[in-house]
């Protein structure tokens, strides 16, 4: 396990603490926000803003299967997704992987090869990564499997997805994304499309698998929601279940139903940074302005997180503290992470350092470790702490 920071104050920054930029100090011993005198370090010119919690990211799996047939060990991954996340202010994430008919590497193998590589790769860990785990509505006979890899391996939040209905009309509009997607999945597209209609013949079975599965979270005290909602009908069918955080509706009728039943709405980062959707879906900068989104996620790009914020408050949308408030306070309200999310006493030390004029991220703290630094914040660190050991001395 990686060492603490040593007891420090950081003094001359902008922090963002009880919902405003405040001219303040913050300290930090043994990993948690703390008080009292302290040796200082100087961050004049600096934000420090909550660590940046991250409920959907699947960018990891470009560091475990770079190109198609090119697979890396899954520690080589996971080490990767770490640093990339660190860099990105990012201090809690869950890697959102599939469970999915698909096979490959949305598989309920390649779910259950991530999730042991996670616990192997924990001791070495600096992000806090978890696993989300993408649930496929369709593939029914796996209820039990995937209720014993939940309790063995402590998974936190699931989320139901099925693209079924999406495959079927690009097997009909659009058959090259087919192949690409068959190909992801190392198949070719008859007998990718072969698995699709099995998928659909299982279609009876669904609601009952699903209410099973929601009966065992509920005993477990796992959170669950579902994915790519296409109506407020689908919505509200998962919220009567107990399936309550929807991430990603595809429209604003999933969205407005998943307000209406005070159902937190997650979207994409990217989304709002790029102005519209790479799929042709609803605008998440339109949902954002209609007060129809509690959460950003990182989705397939964790640079977009801290981006999107800042791009709301250049678009006049929200101030600062609002904007960050999307991706750290609000996405530790709805996973229920009591001790991060924001900078207060006793809380875990979590936050980012940001250059007030680039807004460069030059500084992460997770947990109270340094987990990612660069720039003029290494260098006033490196001779701070050098001057410490030379005064124990």
């Amino acid at each position: 396990m990686h060492p603490y920071l040593p007891p420090l104050r950081f003094t001359g920054a902008t922090v963002l603490r009880e919902g405003e930029l405040q001219a303040r100090s913050l300290a930090i011993a043994d990993g948690r926000i703390t008080k009292g005198p302290l040796p200082e370090l100087d961050l004049s010119g600096y934000l420090i803003l909550p660590g940046i919690i991250d409920l959907h990211g699947d960018a990891f799996e470009r560091h475990v299967t770079p190109r198609p047939g090119a697979p890396f060990a899954l520690g080589i991954g996971l080490a990767a997704t770490d640093r990339e996340a660190a860099a990105n202010g990012v201090t809690t994430g869950w890697l959102a992987q599939g469970w999915s008919w698909e096979g490959g590497p949305r598989s309920p193998d390649q779910a259950e090869a991530l999730l042991a590589a996670l616990d192997a790769y924990r001791p070495q860990m600096l992000t806090d990564l978890r696993v989300q785990i993408r649930c496929e509505t369709h593939l029914v006979d796996s209820g039990p499997r995937l209720l014993d890899t939940v309790r063995r391996h402590r998974v936190g939040y699931v989320v139901f997805n099925n693209h079924l209905d999406e495959i079927t009309e690009m097997a009909r509009d659009r058959p090259d994304r087919v192949a690409h997607w068959a190909a992801q999945a190392g198949y070719d597209t008859e007998d990718y499309l072969t698995r699709v209609k099995a998928a659909l013949a299982r279609a009876g079975e669904v609601p009952r698998h699903l209410c099973r599965l929601a009966d065992a979270f509920d005993t477990m005290g796992v959170l669950y929601g579902s994915h790519d909602d296409p109506d407020g009908e689908t919505r509200e069918r998962f919220s009567m279940i107990g399936a309550r955080i929807a991430e990603f509706p595809l429209t604003r009728r999933a969205a407005a139903a998943a307000k209406a039943m005070t159902d937190p709405v997650l979207l994409g980062a990217p989304n709002v940074v790029r102005g519209g959707s790479q799929s042709g879906n609803v605008s998440a900068r339109d949902l954002i302005a209609q007060g129809l989104c509690d959460a950003l996620v990182s989705d397939y790009y964790y640079p977009a997180l801290a981006h999107a914020a800042w791009r709301l408050v250049d678009d006049g949308l929200m101030d600062l503290p609002r904007a960050w408030a999307l991706i750290s306070e609000k996405p530790a309200e709805i996973l229920r992470l009591p001790d991060r999310g924001r900078l207060d006493y006793g809380r875990r030390a979590d936050f980012c350092v940001v250059d007030a004029r680039t807004r460069a991220i030059e500084m992460t703290v997770a947990g109270g470790r340094l987990s990612f630094v660069a720039g003029e914040i290494a260098r006033r660190l490196a001779s701070r702490i050098s001057a410490l050991d030379m005064a124990a001395e």
